[in-house]
């Protein structure tokens, strides 16, 4: 099994700080993540890939064009305001989407930045640009016969939207993984399992009935995102049924958490997906500084073996949340392990 990295440019992106609870605080995106999932993928016994650079192209099929020009341009615009802070934090949010698009980049900003926990700097393009072809590159080999790989996506993406950063993520990687996916694989299902729940991925496939999301999360009444992740969102439209939020209270641990898999997997089982992508947060963990589940490294062994042993359908891990802590590495390399013997890799 592969893993695809493009480690010194993923690493790049790095705002040291953000915003929250209304206090400036030191970044816990930081590129040693990058460090410690590597080498926890390495010692799982995955090979080491490197991404091409794909063009904007199977990035334009999820994110809107006037998004992709914000994150192009944004940063060096922001640069000339006198006295302009060293990362990009939006201060202003409309109210509602149906304006005049603004020209300004500090207007832009409050547009395209759901909150101050995505701030861009120099280097955010083109990271976010490697990281999703990361996942494209990923995508690619499953296209070309592999059974399962590995995305170590960084930035993440699962709360990025078509139009909109948010948390820490700028691209949405799994959602553009999954458009990749869909031109040998038309059903595709994601499965997020990240601490967050996955708000931008639900909100791009809210209206498809191609792409089912399930999303396993803390309980989004007094965890972030807060306004989305609430088990009576179903999906609108043609995508009616076809979102399903399976919301922990917090601190749940392992038992908890693999009863709730199961009804996400028979979820899955119903809708037949020909491929699954799992979006792989890693901050469920008990040791994780955003202590919103209590997962061990041996449940995460757990969740991965249940996953592969379910499904026998092309299988992509698309790299979200994990932040660092001393199991970081470890939980990687159990949930690698399990999945690799789950499918007998």
């Amino acid at each position: 099994m592969k893993f695809f990295l493009a480690e010194a440019e993923q690493k790049r992106h790095y705002p040291e700080f953000f915003l929250v609870n209304g206090v400036n605080k030191p970044n816990p995106e930081q590129p040693e993540r990058v460090d410690r999932l590597r080498a926890g993928a390495i010692a799982a016994g995955l090979k080491e890939a490197r991404p091409k650079d794909y063009g904007l192209d199977p990035v334009a099929a999820v994110q809107a064009g006037r998004y992709l020009e914000f994150m192009q341009s944004a940063y060096r615009r922001w640069a000339r305001i006198e006295g302009a802070a060293p990362a990009i934090t939006p201060n202003i949010h409309p109210n509602r989407r149906d304006f005049d698009y603004p020209l300004s980049v500090v207007a832009q900003a409050g547009f395209h930045m759901l909150d101050a926990g995505c701030p861009i700097g120099a280097d955010t393009y083109e990271s976010s640009l490697w990281s999703a072809w990361t996942a494209v590159a990923a995508a690619d080999e499953i296209l070309a016969g592999a059974r399962a790989a590995y995305a170590l996506c960084r930035p993440p993406g699962h709360h990025a939207t078509a139009d909109a950063a948010a948390g820490f993520c700028y691209f949405n990687n799994a959602a553009i993984a999954a458009r990749r996916l869909q031109k040998s694989f038309p059903r595709v299902a994601i499965l997020d399992v990240d601490v967050h729940h996955g708000n931008g991925t639900q909100e791009i496939f809210y209206r498809s009935r191609d792409v089912l999301t399930v999303s396993l999360h803390a309980d989004p009444k007094r965890f972030y995102p807060f306004f989305w992740g609430h088990a009576d969102e179903r999906g609108e439209d043609a995508g009616e049924g076809f979102n399903l939020n399976l919301p922990l209270p917090r601190g749940a641990g392992d038992e908890d958490y693999l009863a709730a898999l199961d009804i996400g997997l028979d979820r899955i089982a119903d809708f037949a997906p020909d491929a699954l992508i799992v979006a792989l947060g890693l901050d469920a963990s008990k040791d994780d500084p955003f202590a919103g589940l209590a997962v061990t490294t041996k449940g995460f062994e757990q969740i991965a073996s249940k996953i592969a042993r379910r499904f026998d359908s092309p299988s992509l891990l698309v790299q979200e949340g994990g932040y660092l802590c001393d199991a970081l590495g470890a939980n990687l390399t159990a949930f690698l392990t399990g999945f690799q013997a789950g499918r007998r890799l």
